[in-house]
């Protein structure tokens, strides 16, 4: 990916105050959302700048979530320009920061003890929760279940027979809560650095409900070979359902595209 357009060159310049003579791409996330670590003899930031119109929304909301907490689990956020085609949001360049995989137990506490923290932390965000414009996990699934039986991971007999206590247990799941709540937390979206864990892509944050943020970081931890979710969730059939239904409803459907 070659450095942006012009235009948006002197937008950064202008927001930083300063001119990068370095722009290294950096890739990942899920989202066409152009990365940058930009840098000349004596700084160095992080430059976000969207590509769509979802990735616009995305930063915009970002940005407006940045104006509402505040912590040392927040990164310095250097810079912003929200706009409705392309925003851009400027924050500390993290590159040199821890991030997992792999795990160690001492990450994990201190990865844990962050969130608990964010989790008391006040914020002016409004309340929301993890399905605002969302559908419902299990329900979708139970209106339409061939998407989810197509992975092969139960048969239909299984579904029909687990369907009424998985909706059941979703339904029964608090959504909504007073808690500063990030809605997206996962490895790519934290580090460790001598300052303590850094918390990062903060588009979904509201105050919702504190126990279902973490139970849906949970699963990607266990993937990466962390600790089984009930081993620090434990009795939250709720959780696991809202958490489980929430990527059964979506894992079989079509890549989106953008």
């Amino acid at each position: 990916m070659a450095r942006p357009a012009p235009d948006i060159v002197a937008r950064v310049e202008r927001l930083l105050g300063w001119t990068p003579d370095t722009w290294r791409p950096v890739h990942g996330g899920y989202t066409p959302t152009a990365r940058y670590a930009v840098a000349d003899a004596r700084h160095r930031a992080f430059v976000k700048i969207s590509t769509t119109g979802m990735t616009a929304q995305q930063i915009n909301r970002e940005i407006a979530a940045y104006a509402g907490i505040s912590g040392r689990f927040v990164p310095n956020v250097l810079a912003a320009d929200p706009d409705p085609q392309v925003p851009i949001l400027i924050i500390e360049d993290l590159s040199d920061a821890i991030w997992p995989p792999p795990w160690t137990d001492t990450a994990l506490a201190q990865v844990l003890d962050t969130i608990a923290e964010m989790h008391a932390a006040p914020s002016t965000l409004p309340q929301g929760s993890l399905l605002d414009g969302r559908e419902a996990g299990w329900p979708t699934v139970a209106q339409n279940p061939e998407p989810f039986l197509a992975l092969g991971l139960v048969t239909g007999a299984w579904l029909d027979r687990a369907l009424p206590a998985l909706i059941a247990a979703e339904q029964s799941c608090v959504l909504t809560g007073d808690a500063l709540t990030h809605l997206d937390l996962r490895s790519d979206n934290l580090c460790l650095t001598p300052e303590g864990v850094k918390l990062i892509d903060w588009a979904e944050a509201c105050r919702s409900s504190a126990a279902v943020d973490l139970g849906f970081f949970l699963p990607s931890l266990a993937h990466e070979q962390g600790p089984p979710p009930e081993t620090i969730l434990p009795d939250r059939p709720d959780v696991a359902a809202v958490v489980s239904g929430f990527f059964a409803a979506r894992a079989g459907l079509p890549t989106i595209p953008n």
